[in-house]
């Protein structure tokens, strides 16, 4: 029996839940579930409060401090606020839990059975106030859920405020090179400037105090303006390189603009020719990019490089830079790898991954794109419209009449399959076999099984020969159930045999039978639309 339904079979009317639950995206709706539920059969009030803020490391409590009478939300908090504490109020009338409770023929017959009773303290005083018509009642309300867009936005945004007014420093950092996600944090970085100088107005004192020590304001001047606070606390750099596209890197000068950091445009060319004379003095050799002739280890040191001198000279101006504007302090370095890319280890080691704190590394590609969309609109960054429409590329390769680098061809699967991988991964917990065995049901409309062996290999080859990259992976605001990082929510070995021979060859022996007996899964499964199954099981429950 759950606790709270022993408590209401000895005639408990209210209930306080002091908890500490945590933000991830599209989970409100199941903890508010289970408030209403609580109360919905057997009737009650719910006073449910939760932490709110950064409490020092991955993890955003995103408050939602509510109040359930009789299975009805009769006053709900902010989920995501810069305030240090909130107090939400109801008045309610115990009475109506009584007579809700006496019209449940069957709780009464269970009440009056109910052991053990649970102990009780007499107490000298009353906390119900007689009937009073100046006292209105709380009545319901429409539970209040936040888009999956609007909470990439105030979620990060405030962790990044909790982390920065706590760690010291005076401002942030981002290498910004005008793909969706360094854009994407960039944005967030916004979206925190704006929810700022909204609670300065609104009389939070306690903020305004940090923006003005932050900020380093005098004279009594503070933030009343997200675009003017941004260019005291926010820069943004696009290194470029003779790889980089005139696109890019008026993508990024046109967002800094709108959000008003102080934004670099630099050039890493003599850097990378600098390192590349000394490797051809040590070695008598100079490499070269596939597209000219080099093999593919060549091709990769040479992308390795350019991504290396990135991250050193990120970390060498969030430092100095302070200085070269005669402010005091220094500035936190922000990453931009979204969790998909974790996953399959599409990142260089000590890259610009590599950074103090990163805001999305918990988000997929998928919904980041999704934030893009609404931020174009809701920020006020239209710019963000046209970053989110261009192929995702690192831009680490010549570009060619014939040949242009897309993320998506390089790591041989599309952002949308390794959402999916993901989940099936983490959430459900399959290998690799148990993972192909659900994706032909999932694909089986339009891929043949040894097409879905293919993929499945393809992955768990790059899974584990890059799982050794997450030991490294920048602290990242938690966002995701199937989040790869192995400080706390995947601890797994980092090395693995990446050829899987037991597993794979169960996969072949799988798809040789499938094809021995003819199986058409389009056919008989109507198009692949089947859902999830869980590891080692074939009934199919939930799906994706």
């Amino acid at each position: 029996m759950a606790p709270h339904a022993e408590l209401q079979l000895n005639g408990v009317e209210v209930f306080m839940n002091a908890s500490g639950s945590h933000h991830q995206l599209r989970k409100l709706d199941l903890r508010v579930q289970a408030f209403i539920g609580a109360t919905h059969t057997i009737g009650g009030v719910y006073m449910y409060s939760n932490q709110q803020g950064c409490d020092g490391g991955r993890l955003y409590y995103d408050g939602c401090s509510c109040i359930v009478v009789n299975g009805n939300m009769v006053a709900q908090g902010s989920q995501f606020s810069l305030k240090d504490v909130e107090v939400v109020i109801a008045q309610v009338d115990l009475d109506a839990v009584a007579s809700f409770r006496g019209s449940i023929s069957s709780f009464q017959e269970q009440a009056s059975s109910s052991r053990p009773k649970v102990s009780s303290v007499a107490v000298p005083i009353s906390l119900c106030q007689p009937f009073n018509l100046k006292m209105s009642l709380s009545g319901p309300l429409k539970v209040k859920y936040h888009l999956p867009e609007e909470e990439i936005a105030f979620g990060p945004s405030c962790w990044l405020w909790d982390y920065l007014r706590r760690s010291g420093a005076s401002g942030f950092l981002l290498p910004l090179s005008g793909g969706a996600d360094s854009s994407s944090v960039a944005a967030i970085v916004g979206c925190m400037c704006q929810l700022v100088v909204k609670a300065i107005a609104e009389g939070e004192e306690q903020v305004k105090a940090d923006a003005i020590r932050i900020g380093q304001y005098t004279d009594g001047q503070f933030p009343t303006d997200s675009k003017e606070f941004a260019k005291r606390i926010f820069y943004t750099v696009f290194m470029g390189s003779e790889n980089s596209s005139d696109a890019t890197r008026q993508r990024a000068k046109v967002l800094a603009e709108e959000i008003g950091s102080w934004h670099l445009d630099i050039c890493i060319d003599g850097v990378i020719s600098a390192l590349l004379s000394l490797f051809q003095t040590l070695t008598g050799k100079r490499p070269r990019y596939k597209v000219d002739g080099g093999s593919n280890i060549e091709n990769l040191g040479l992308q390795n490089i350019q991504a290396r001198i990135r991250m050193v000279l990120a970390f060498m101006l969030a430092s100095l830079m302070p200085w070269v504007h005669n402010k005091a302090g220094f500035y936190l370095v922000l990453g931009s790898a979204n969790v998909d890319e974790a996953l399959r280890g599409y990142l260089t080691k000590y890259d610009c991954s590599s950074a103090d704190i990163n805001p999305i590394g918990g988000i997929s590609k998928q919904d980041l794109r999704g934030f893009l969309q609404w931020a174009a609109v809701h920020l006020g960054y239209p710019s963000l419209a046209e970053i989110e429409a261009a192929p995702p590329t690192a831009e680490l390769e010549p570009i060619r009449a014939n040949y242009s680098q897309l993320d998506e061809v390089d790591m041989g699967m599309t952002y949308e399959e390794l959402s999916v991988y993901g989940r099936l991964r983490k959430i459900f917990h399959c290998g690799p076999v148990s993972m192909f065995k659900n994706l032909c049901y999932k694909w089986g409309g339009r891929l043949t099984p040894s097409e879905v062996a293919e993929k499945v290999k393809h992955f768990f080859k790059y899974y584990s020969i890059n799982r050794h990259k997450m030991t490294v992976l920048t602290p990242a605001y938690h966002a995701e159930s199937y989040s790869p990082e192995d400080n706390r929510f995947d601890l797994r070995q980092f090395l693995y045999n990446a050829r899987w021979p037991y597993q794979f060859r169960k996969i072949d022996q799988l798809v040789s039978e499938l094809d021995a007996d003819g199986v058409n899964i389009k056919k008989e499964l109507g198009g692949g639309g089947m859902g999830v199954v869980a590891a080692g099981s074939s009934d199919p429950k939930a799906g994706l």
